[in-house]
């Protein structure tokens, strides 16, 4: 297989807030004809600056028509996006927005995704930008590609282009004339830069987008073909295994290789410092060979890890770096009640289904690496400096990972890969971690801490609110060499950039941290940890899933407070109109009764938020029975409403917000990372439950509401924060009793129901 067929391979068969931080930064020099505007924006997917702010979407930073859409003289359309398929789908909807405006077939294009030899740099897949950024700069490029186009055969034909029709790629004029986009290419410069306007098709035209088409990724997955980059076989490959340190922080004390190097099938036995690995010619042999290099490896302890169970004291009694988010005042009637409470957040576990994996291969002084990473340009210029290589002679190219949503392992053993292949050229070597490893090594989803302190007033209307965040980034991912597990065990080991908070209104750890409700008087303050007692980074949906989480909560308690009802509280609260949509659509489909007297052990529960105030509006309503004797959640019943603009495939966006819920109710019901004094204990799926088919939601019913015309919105992590605040706010009301802190079931339901209730006010 050849590197460049090894992916089509496996994928065949404003509201108004008063911020002070800010992420965006212009600036402009006057020139002796011209003003050229430098911005500078920073996003979970990366910084980029530009001087083409006015495009749409990712057209900003690579404004080049034939980056995203290129024609031969056959009438091949290829299309080219930035972006990974992370499971989201994004392939499929990206397929159908260039099929839309081209007007070709769906099945007639080729899609490139995430190589750095082919496509833009979009930085990281992250953030719930795929669609937002890279669908709509390839929506306007695939428009002026097909007026450029249209412009050809008019001019050819000396007809007026607007009398011209184009279907399947063929042009046709009204006399009858006919050429398709193949024969025409050639009278088009396609290296040529964007306009700010686009001649987009009619929405009311639509044929593709809006339509539900099936995943073209799902057919090899659901039937065991080769879909993940766990699946890539090349000839002539290695398979290597590491040895990662005793304990957290231990260093190498003795090491005698002598046997290992003697096993059948070992090529080589690699050790810098503390890094050790071992290559061999069938993958069970490189098993066997970890295992005995582990055992020959005596390591000397590191430091201690932290107390698990004083850790949010700690976090917050670390030193803090001062954020203010918000900081609004307007006139309000007296406060006659007010209200605290604290939340809290555990460390949590990606636990991808298949441990991190990646494949490398150099050869003289080219390497090419096979990669799950959610962002092929950054993981390439962590490599050219980990292994001080020129970054034209790397190329990372994207195949999907079995499991990812968030920083997991994926660059690491990348870098693992690249490290090892260097050292046996000119074999492709494969790198998989095992289960412990991945549970492990992986970077986890920070700690928070959340405060907030509310009023209100005599007609039962917030006055006041004041919320609260203590938490470390949610971004470390590579922004240098140091930011490689790899990289730190060298004998020369390279030092981590410090982490860095993303500014609002993206935000990292206080993302969402500011309600969308209308509160006269609202503060907001992040308090920024830069130490991280354990390694951390990007889980979905960052600090959204907590603050969330806090403020639905806080919200359902803010509503008993002023004996009104959850759903109507939230509506007099709300002057958004696309917000009190869903909030009103999930309550009608759920069958919403305020004051319903339900059976002993039920509640219903409800929670809004819209993604970073800034993408999908989401609302849920869920019902839930309870079992306190034995802290047992059995979700009933869920009902969802999601806005996220301009629908590209129905059917694919309620996957994810399916899927997303599923996820977020096992973060909140069960998921916390464990540790003891040197280790992480947390290795595998017995010490680390997520939930199982028997957890399962009984019933989950999403209504999406379409938008024809509007710019999408970003819907992969909508659900993430409502769902966690919904389940609490349901047990709340099965229960009378309040619980702040995740995991909501279990133990800490059954704690908190006999009386002993999580962070009392």
């Amino acid at each position: 297989m050849r590197p460049d067929d090894s992916q089509d391979a496996l994928s065949n068969p404003g509201r108004r807030h008063f911020l002070v931080a800010s992420s965006l930064l212009i600036s402009f020099s006057l020139l002796a004809s011209s003003r050229v505007f430098a911005v500078t924006s920073t996003t979970e997917a990366g910084t980029f600056t530009t001087t083409t702010p006015s495009l749409p979407g990712s057209l900003k930073t690579e404004p080049i028509l034939d980056a995203w859409i290129k024609i031969d003289a056959q009438g091949q359309v290829t299309v080219f996006t930035g972006k990974a398929e992370l499971g989201t789908g994004i392939r499929t909807a990206m397929m159908q927005i260039a099929a839309e405006q081209l007007n070709v077939a769906t099945h007639s294009l080729v899609l490139i995704t995430a190589d750095t030899a082919k496509t833009p740099n979009e930085g990281y897949t992250a953030g719930s930008h795929s669609i937002a950024d890279s669908g709509t700069a390839i929506f306007n490029a695939a428009a002026q590609v097909r007026s450029l186009l249209v412009q050809a055969a008019a001019n050819q034909w000396g007809a007026d282009p607007g009398t011209l029709k184009v279907k399947d790629g063929i042009i046709t004029g009204p006399d009858g004339r006919h050429a398709s986009y193949g024969q025409m290419v050639g009278n088009v410069n396609l290296h040529q830069a964007a306009s700010a306007v686009s001649a987009l098709n009619d929405p009311n035209s639509f044929s593709v987008i809006g339509q539900s088409m099936q995943r073209v990724d799902i057919p090899g997955k659901v039937t065991g073909g080769p879909s993940y980059v766990q699946d890539l076989r090349l000839p002539g490959m290695l398979h290597a295994r590491v040895v990662r340190p005793s304990s957290v922080g231990a260093t190498l004390a003795t090491l005698d290789k002598r046997l290992i190097e003697q096993m059948p099938g070992v090529v080589k036995v690699l050790r810098d410092g503390n890094y050790l690995a071992v290559v061999a010619d069938d993958e069970w042999r490189a098993i066997l060979a970890m295992r005995a290099l582990a055992n020959a490896a005596t390591w000397s302890p590191g430091p201690p890890l932290p107390d698990q169970a004083t850790i949010h004291q700690l976090l917050m009694d670390s030193p803090i770096q001062e954020i203010p988010v918000a900081d609004q005042h307007g006139p309000a009637a007296p406060a006659v009640k007010t209200l605290h409470a604290r939340y809290t957040k555990p460390y949590l576990t990606h636990g991808s289904i298949g441990p991190s994996c990646a494949l490398a291969q150099f050869d003289g002084d080219q390497l090419m690496v096979w990669t799950h990473t959610q962002g092929v340009y950054p993981l390439r210029a962590g490599l050219a400096e980990l292994l001080s290589m020129p970054l034209q002679n790397i190329r990372c190219l994207h195949v999907e990972g079995s499991g990812c949503y968030g920083h997991n392992g994926a660059d690491d053993v990348a870098a693992d890969a690249a490290l090892i292949a260097r050292a046996v050229p000119g074999h492709p070597v494969r790198v998989q971690w095992m289960r412990e490893q991945e549970h492990t090594g992986e970077p986890f989803g920070p700690a928070m801490t959340t405060d907030i302190v509310a009023s209100l007033d005599a007609a039962g209307k917030i006055v006041d609110w004041k919320f609260q965040v203590w938490s470390n980034t949610h971004n470390f991912r590579i922004a240098n060499a140091g930011r490689f597990i790899p990289a730190t065990l060298l004998s020369v080991p390279f030092k981590a950039a410090p982490p860095q908070p993303i500014p609002m209104p993206e935000g990292d750890g206080q993302r969402n941290s500011i309600p969308l409700y209308t509160i006269p008087n609202l503060q907001v303050q992040y308090h920024f940890l830069p130490t991280m007692p354990i390694r951390i980074s990007a889980m979905r949906s960052l600090g959204a899933y907590h603050n969330v989480f806090s403020i639905e909560s806080f919200i359902d308690e803010l509503a008993l407070a002023a004996n009104a009802d959850p759903v109507a509280f939230r509506l007099a609260h709300l002057d958004d109109p696309r917000a009190r949509d869903v909030i009103e659509l999930a309550a009608k489909k759920f069958g919403w009764q305020p004051g319903a007297t339900l059976p002993q052990g039920r509640g219903v529960g409800f929670a809004f938020a819209q993604y970073k105030n800034l993408m999908a509006y989401f609302a849920i309503a869920m019902e839930v029975s309870v079992e306190p004797k034995t802290g047992s959640v059995q979700i009933e019943r869920v009902v969802a409403a999601c806005d996220c603009g301009q629908l590209v495939n129905p059917d694919g966006a309620r996957n994810q917000v399916e899927g997303g819920i599923i996820q977020a109710a096992s973060w909140a019901m069960f998921e916390q990372t464990h540790w003891n004094v040197q280790n992480i204990t947390s290795f595998d799926w017995s010490t680390y439950p997520i939930l199982r088919f028997s957890s399962v939601p009984k019933s989950i019913s999403v209504h999406m509401i379409d938008r024809p015309g509007m710019p999408f919105l970003g819907v992969g992590e909508a659900s993430q924060g409502p769902t966690p605040a919904a389940i609490a706010n349901a047990i709340a009301n099965a229960t009378g009793k309040r619980l702040r802190d995740t995991p909501l079931a279990g133990e800490p339901l059954k704690r908190g129901v006999e009386g002993v209730t999580s962070n009392p006010a």
